[in-house]
């Protein structure tokens, strides 16, 4: 058999894992869903060890299919997580994710104070409750006792990292999204420490993306079916993984992908800010800058809706094309019906976990279908909001790579393409970010000399209707923007009534 590595991707709802070859041939895949643990109202978490059994899990499944030794094993992970472990690298409580809302206060509080614009431009993190930096100082205002039994701070990755190995490090990719990493200088951010009062003993030891060890424990390699001197890659976070595993590392080449959240992701040489819409800026290798932003209601929000209202589910690629082909016969724009997709508050470019959704523009005249395309439409047009700040910082799009779950629906993608106005090129069906932290495991081991020699195999381009995308851009998205600024105020107001009931009820 031809020789191969793994890319392995720690995600939000899943872990996967691609075996490829260094021609780009996938060999092998595997998956293991998980739980979110929501014990409380705006709460997200999640049982450590249940990610470390599915990451192992996945590793041989992969391994045993082959029956043979991989090249290299290099991983990703979903950012912006966190767990306090002692100095043994046992968790001290559940991992907080990153749709984890407990912060928002103390994250809106920053954002306004004379720091807040100082460390988005030196972390290139947006000042939201998404982020490990605002987490940390609400453990310490609400859990003191537990924050003085603190070691670290660690991500999903680290402490994957961490079982193999038994050594804090994290890559400059997790780090550049914690909100504690000086982006420029690749070294803990000294403002940031002295906000949440910890030192840099506290966290990990940053390490390039490239960054490799072996020597795995023994017990663990026996387990997995592996060599004990088998490299592992640290790798990078999904958002650059996916951007990189969807060949978008080139100007003017975006990433996006909708999975259970979304997001749309440009490649750069510097880092790209903007305060007001607080566009991302995370760091995929010593060279390039991943530009971008993420919004919180991707496939959820269709999910929500079809299965609290149409009682169907949505777990394989022929339910989703089910979905797409009742919204067929509806004219663009839903007849005049609007979706404001945010469900489960809003990231970029609302930054706003107050943010709900909401249906405008409902007559007597409108259906079920309606409805669904409507849906289908309104986390569409977030992304694309996105886009247009991403634009107005100064950043070109001239065509749009895909990836996600969501790529099987072919419906879905004309709808994306009508609405950007851009070539949509589907590239690949598995799973980007795996995919990615391969190619990033074979320029490591310098099997590549660089990423533009990659290329897609069998790529398909969904081009856009003229008619359908002046549609769009001229009434839609105006009519979509607009609902979204003059609802804001209605949108905090809701939350604090809701506050208000339940305290009055409790």
């Amino acid at each position: 058999m031809k020789s191969y590595l793994i890319g392995i991707d720690i995600g939000t709802g899943s872990t996967k894992a691609v075996a490829i070859d260094t021609r780009g041939e996938v060999l092998s895949t595997a998956q293991i869903t998980y739980p979110t643990l929501v014990p409380q109202p705006g709460f997200s978490e999640q049982e450590p060890e249940i990610l470390w059994q599915a990451f192992l899990t996945c590793l041989k499944k992969i391994v045993d299919h082959l029956q043979q030794q991989p090249d290299a094993i290099a991983l990703s992970s979903a950012m912006h997580s966190i767990i306090p472990v002692d100095k043994h690298g046992n968790p001290l409580m559940n991992m907080i994710t990153w749709a984890d809302n407990r912060s928002s206060e103390i994250a809106a509080r920053i954002k306004h104070s004379s720091l807040g614009e100082v460390l988005y431009e030196q972390t290139g993190t947006p000042l939201h409750a998404m982020s490990p930096l605002f987490k940390i100082i609400w453990l310490k205002e609400n859990q003191p006792a537990l924050f003085a039994r603190i070691a670290k701070f660690i991500s999903i990755k680290e402490y994957i990292w961490f079982r193999l190995f038994q050594v804090f490090e994290v890559d400059h990719s997790i780090a550049s999204a914690c909100g504690l990493f000086d982006i420029e200088t690749l070294s803990w951010n000294t403002n940031a420490l002295n906000l949440c009062e910890i030192t840099s003993e506290k966290l990990s030891t940053p390490k390039p993306t490239s960054h490799q060890r072996s020597g795995l424990k023994k017990d663990i390699a026996q387990a997995l079916g592996l060599a004990e001197n088998t490299p592992f890659v640290i790798g990078a976070s999904d958002g650059c993984m996916a951007n990189l595993g969807s060949f978008a590392t080139q100007p003017g080449i975006a990433a996006l992908t909708i999975g259970t959240s979304g997001a749309i992701r440009v490649s750069s040489t510097t880092p790209t800010f903007n305060f007001g819409a607080m566009t991302f800026n995370y760091v995929l290798d010593e060279n390039t800058f991943i530009s971008g932003g993420p919004i919180n209601n991707g496939g959820i929000a269709l999910k929500w809706y079809v299965e609290s209202f149409l009682k169907r589910k949505l777990t394989s690629p022929a339910d989703y094309d089910e979905i797409m082909n009742d919204i067929q016969p509806v004219n663009p724009g839903a007849d005049g019906l609007i979706f404001l997709p945010y469900i489960l508050g809003e990231r970029a470019p609302l930054w706003n976990s107050q943010a709900c959704g909401a249906f405008f523009g409902i007559t007597a005249s409108h259906t079920q279908a309606h409805f669904t395309r409507a849906v289908v439409e309104g986390i569409s047009l977030a992304l694309y909001n996105i886009a247009q700040t991403l634009a107005e910082s100064g950043l070109t799009i001239d065509q749009i790579n895909v990836s996600g779950g969501f790529v099987h629906a072919e419906n879905w993608l004309q709808i994306l393409a009508d609405i950007f106005g851009k070539p949509i090129v589907l590239v690949r069906e598995e799973d980007a970010s795996a995919i990615g932290a391969a190619y990033l495991g074979m320029k490591t081991l310098r099997l590549i000399t660089d990423y533009q020699s990659l290329k897609p195999k069998n790529s398909r381009t969904f081009t856009p209707n003229p008619d359908n995308h002046t549609i769009y851009r001229n009434v839609v998205f105006p009519m979509f923007r607009s609902l979204t600024k003059n609802l804001t105020l209605d949108m905090e107001i809701r939350h604090e009534m809701k506050i208000s009931y339940s305290i009055t009820n409790s």
